[in-house]
């Protein structure tokens, strides 16, 4: 199997470090524009350059992990192309990742002023220092620009109408203090695929991944196991 890791709104490969350093042969992308390349506006045309991606590499038995926006990745790239897929894992992300406005109003702000802090930052709090400071810097790397049109895409995804399509093996995992995409929406998606089930880690948030590497990882390892991998 291939696990193959993607970001969240506005993120990089460097997020997941945890994890392609405990699962060997791992690898995690950089999306279009972060900072390399141009943005793509939607999830549909994420979807189609991670598929162009992998079938130029060759990969096979593909394990999609991703995180929020990725997740939304994977969940469809999983409705169009259920034959390129072993499974997927969805980390804080849903079926419908509808954002407060007050957010997408928050980073307008900070591109038209780059003097204001961005206010997401907060999402590394709880991240080890050395870690949080490599995605603090990534993240300015990437520039508020690509932090919004990630999130605008997250705005007008929702697929929870074809959801029961979706019978690739799934993983939904998630924070019990997520508060971006709670824990309601890994049991919704578990509750409404053929193949799917939650786990919820307590005391982990929207980057449970990064926060509580040891329990996501571990939970992600037995699900392989349960999928043959």
């Amino acid at each position: 199997m291939q696990l193959i890791f993607i970001h969240g709104s506005g993120g990089s490969k460097e997020s997941w470090i945890y994890q392609t350093q405990y699962f060997k042969g791992s690898i995690a992308l950089d999306l279009p524009g972060h900072p390399e390349g141009e943005l793509i506006t939607t999830i549909d045309g994420y979807v189609e350059w991670l598929r162009s991606a992998v079938q130029e590499a060759g990969y096979r038995q593909v394990v999609l992990v991703g995180h929020s926006l990725g997740g939304g990745i994977a969940l469809l790239y999983a409705l169009k192309y259920p034959k390129d897929l072993a499974a997927i894992i969805t980390v804080g992300s849903g079926a419908r990742l509808r954002v407060h406005p007050q957010f997408l109003e928050a980073l307008e702000k900070v591109i038209k002023d780059p003097e204001i802090e961005n206010p997401l930052n907060t999402a590394f709090d709880l991240i080890d220092p050395e870690l949080a400071s490599v995605l603090k810097r990534r993240s300015t790397e990437n520039g508020p620009t690509a932090e919004l049109n990630d999130l605008k895409a997250c705005d007008r995804f929702d697929i929870m109408d074809r959801l029961a399509q979706i019978d690739v093996h799934t993983l939904a995992l998630c924070g019990d203090q997520d508060v971006m995409t709670p824990p309601k929406y890994s049991h919704y998606l578990a509750g409404h695929m053929p193949n799917a089930k939650a786990v919820i880690i307590e005391g982990g948030t929207h980057m449970v991944f990064a926060e509580k590497p040891l329990e996501a990882n571990h939970a992600i390892e037995n699900f392989l196991k349960t999928i043959g991998g």
